[in-house]
């Protein structure tokens, strides 16, 4: 299979196999009216297997929302088919509408318009807590 190497924008790289999707709906990507190429299970030395996303054109990216997701992926700035920039990403001290509260007692259950946001209590174990009420984030919806 060959996917051609893209002359401007922005290639995702070193996200853990199977998490592609949910970066793709995340960063509402399905918006774009560029190309997006989605490529799973990407055989890597470092990581086993891997998935990458490319992205042909240059848009603002929310660095948190990836850095929520996965840690470890890092962002290449591509300009002129070669890499200019190369981000290394880490939990964000706080993320903002990027998951759900799952408890049902929690103002955000009961006030819709009220923003979801999770602080880092754990950095080493990557554990966030909303805001409100103390509660671990839900799947996000």
């Amino acid at each position: 299979m060959t996917v051609d190497s893209i002359e401007k924008g922005i290639v995702i790289d070193h996200i853990k196999a199977g998490k592609s999707m949910e970066i793709y709906q995340a960063l509402n990507l399905d918006e774009l009216d560029c190309s997006v190429a989605i490529i799973k299970n990407v055989k890597s030395n470092k990581m086993g297997f891997k998935d990458i996303i490319k992205i042909s054109d240059t848009i603002d990216l929310n660095l948190d929302v990836l850095g929520y997701i996965d840690p470890n992926i890092t962002v290449n700035i591509i300009e002129d088919g070669r890499r200019i920039e190369k981000k290394r990403l880490e939990l964000p001290e706080k993320v903002v509408n990027v998951a759900h509260c799952k408890n049902p007692r929690c103002i955000t259950s009961i006030e819709q318009e009220l923003d979801h946001v999770f602080r880092l209590a754990d950095r080493e174990r990557g554990i966030y807590r909303c805001i409100y009420c103390d509660q671990k984030p839900g799947k996000e919806q």
